[in-house]
Formats: structure tokens, sequence, C-alpha cells
């Protein structure tokens, strides 16, 4: 083992091909599963094209992202890019929203039994959920490079069984499919509501920003994969979604799972294959390319001083270990006290949306920090461009944060509360303790 004394000590082991891979087994999870009923609920069989608007929508807000991200490499994610382009002190605050959020890798785990146990009912989904987490934790022990490869393998298996599910199923669609009452069932108006829902299914993406550090050509690589990534997502979602709401009449699918429909278009070895494949496959992917990037702006906060230098130890794979380790025992804990998935879920979005919107609006100040690098990258654009996009990005984040709050239960909504409270507070203290010496983490690519 040794003690990490910069971010620059991590291998830089990951090409785009893996960056795409990581991108695309984040974004392909649980919400797909759970959330096209609920948008064919919405807006019937223009689920599809909500799934393209959605897409849009995440672009629109990663935009800022995208400008930052293509002119330097940040090491540290977008812990970073508060510490470059905004209050050091906001660098702080992510940091602790980012460790309490990210109890949620135990919502992969926790929904990967539930999937086991629908084709196994004899299983302890407890047990289950505790033993794929411990596989993947230790998965990543061994580093980036090996857990990169793994998750290459099984994002194209989850392909290939997303690509069955649509390939089956798209010559049983009902004839008439672009006809009311089933297409468009509330208007323009239920479509876009159904698009602003189904961004939590779509985005992901972004978070190959945080794995800057191990990225071979970070400017070139990262927003490619955000892009790419994305829109490779939004048409396996839209191919999807036409036949999950094509197939069958859509009351009998609307709030309902895709295993209704994989149930009626696939032969039973295929359905298996979708639900072990797709389905499970899509959250273990999730579950690992997590466990991969989450440790990194927590490795530099370590370095600066928002946190005890210890965490910060890499074993010989170069792989924050202790930070692993305390995120692996984080998230044992809703596992075994059986927290409610939706609670879970809730607050890593809500949280993660808090910052967000922070980080978009920081990007505006990226022509100030370092006006030769912006001056130099390839996705310049004049300042009033930039404003109107980081602007954008900011608003966006915090009326989905606005739609959120609405539907909380009031001890989650506290809850959240509570935990953005803390985490001020604490960043302005650890502040003034004199202990933050941040050091450089960002470089020219």
């Amino acid at each position: 083992m040794s003690n990490v004394t910069s971010t620059k000590e991590l291998k830089r082991v990951l090409g785009r091909k893996e960056l795409l891979s990581i991108a695309v087994g984040q974004t392909i999870g649980s919400g797909v599963f759970a959330l096209t009923g609920v948008a064919i609920a919405m807006t019937g069989r223009s689920t599809n094209l909500a799934m393209l608007i959605a897409a849009f929508f995440t672009l629109a807000m990663t935009i800022p992202m995208i400008f930052v991200s293509g002119t330097i490499r940040m090491r540290g994610g977008f812990y970073t890019q508060l510490a470059l382009l905004s209050r050091r002190t906001y660098s702080g605050f992510f940091i602790i929203i980012h460790i309490i959020a990210w109890s949620a890798l135990s919502m992969y785990a926790i929904s990967f039994a539930d999937y086991l146990f629908a084709l196994v009912p004899v299983i302890n989904k407890t047990l289950v959920a505790f033993i794929v987490l411990t596989v993947v934790y230790l998965l990543n022990i061994f580093g980036m490079e090996s857990t990169s490869k793994v998750q290459n393998i099984m994002t194209f298996i989850m392909t290939m069984a997303i690509m069955a599910f649509s390939l089956f199923g798209i010559t049983k669609i009902q004839p008439n499919f672009f006809s009311p009452p089933d297409f468009m069932t509330n208007g323009v108006s239920g479509l876009l509501s159904a698009a602003a829902l189904l961004t939590w299914a779509i985005g992901g993406a972004n978070v190959v920003i945080h794995l800057g550090a191990e990225a071979k050509n970070p400017t070139r690589d990262i927003p490619f994969a955000v892009i790419f990534g994305t829109l490779i997502v939004a048409i396996l979602y839209a191919f999807m979604s036409t036949v999950a709401s094509g197939v069958l009449p859509v009351s009998e699918v609307a709030g309902k799972s895709l295993a209704v429909v994989a149930q009626e278009v696939l032969p039973k070895s295929l359905y298996v294959f979708f639900i072990v494949g797709g389905a499970m496959f899509a959250l273990i992917t999730t579950l690992n390319a997590c466990f991969g990037w989450v440790t990194k702006p927590i490795l530099q906060a370590s370095v600066d001083g928002w946190l005890p230098k210890k965490l910060g130890a890499l074993n010989r794979y170069k792989t924050p270990y202790v930070i692993l380790t305390l995120f692996y025992v984080e998230s044992l804990i809703p596992i075994f006290f059986k927290f409610n998935i939706s609670t879970i879920g809730n607050m890593a979005v809500i949280l993660n949306n808090l910052f967000f919107a922070i980080v978009c609006y920081s990007a505006i100040n990226l022509p100030k920090v370092v006006p030769d690098l912006w001056e130099k990258s390839k996705y310049h654009v004049s300042y009033k461009v930039l404003v109107f996009f980081s602007v954008l990005g900011a608003v966006s984040t915090i009326l989905q944060i606005g739609l959120l709050l609405k539907d909380l239960k009031p001890s989650e909504f506290i809850g959240n509360l509570a935990v953005a409270i803390f985490a001020i507070s604490y960043s302005v203290l650890r502040n003034k303790s004199g202990k933050v010496n941040m050091e450089i983490s960002y470089e020219e690519a």
C-alpha cells in the first residue's frame, strides 16, 4: 500500500472505448425498467418521442460541463471544476453531498435482488444484494484497468439483450401505432412531462467527467463519451419503448414493467436472457461504473485537506481502497436495514441536482480563470453562448429539484434539508480551520 500525494498518481488507462462503455453502462440502469411504464401512462405510444426529447434536455443541461471537460483535464471531476471556477467552500459542500448521496449505490444491488427474486422466488433478497455489492466492490479493488474490461463485456451483453427485445417485438407492433387516442394521449404537455421524467433514466453519462485523471485524452474522449453515450442510450430506449407501448393495448402496459411485454414477445429462453442480460446486467454495469468513479472527487478532497489525508491511500493497483471500502460499508446500511428504494433514489437525485446547478453555473467563469486554454479549446464559443447554456443548465436542474420536492414525504424533505445544512456548515467550518490547502488539480491535456 502507499499514501497518495496527488491524483497525478492514478494510471491513465481509459481510452475512448472504455469511457464510452462506462458512460453507457452507467446510464442504462434501473431508470428505464422502472420509468418506461410510468411514461406510457403519461403520454401513451409517444413515449419513444419522449425518450428522444429527454436526451435533448439532458444534453442541454450537460453542455456547460462539456465546455469545461473539453478544455482541461480535471483530476477531481466536478470537485475540481467547483474548486477552479467558483468559491472553494462549494467544493467542501460538494464533497459532503457526494458522500451522503451515494449511499444510493445500494439501490442497484437491491434492485438486482428484486429482479432475481422474480425468476427465483426462494432466494433471500438481502443476501443476494449483499453478495452483488461485495463482488463488485472486490472487482474494483483491482483497479480501473480490470474493471473496464469486465464493463465492456457486460455492456455488450446488455446491449444484445435490449436489441433482442426490440427486434422480436418490432414485428408484433399493432397497426395504427401513431393514431390517437393511444399516441400523445395527454397532448404536448403530457409528452413534455414524460420527457422531463425520463431525463432521470437517460442522464448519467456525464459521470465520466470524474475520470479525467485516468483518461488518456480527456478533452477529446470525455465529451465524446458523454454526447454519444447519451445518444446511444436514447436510441436504444426509443426502440424499447416503441415495443413496450405498441405490442399490447396501452391500458395493459401503462404503469407496468417491461417484463409484461417481454413475456409476450420473447421465447422463454430469450425472456430469461432479457431479464438477466438486460435488466440485471444494466444494474450491475451501473453499480460497477459507480464504484469506478465515485471515489475520485473524494480522493482529491483528501489531498486538499477537506477530509483526513489518510483516506486517500492507494493500493498497488492505484485504487483508493480506503475510500472505496467506506462507500461499500455505507451502502451496506440501506441493504441490511431495508431502506425504501424510492427514498434512497429521491435523496440521491435531489442532492446531486443541487450541486449540478452550481456546476453548470460555474462554467461562466471559464474564460476568466483559464483564458489561454479556453481560447485553444475545441469547444470555444462566444461568452454570450457560454452564459446562455450555463444559466439554462442551472435553471433546468433547479426546476427538477422543485418537481421532486413536491412529491416528498415530510420526513424525506427534512432529511434532504438536514443534509444540505450539514454540508454547508461543514464546508464553512473546515475552510476556517486552516486545514484546507488545495492543490491545482487541473491541467492542460
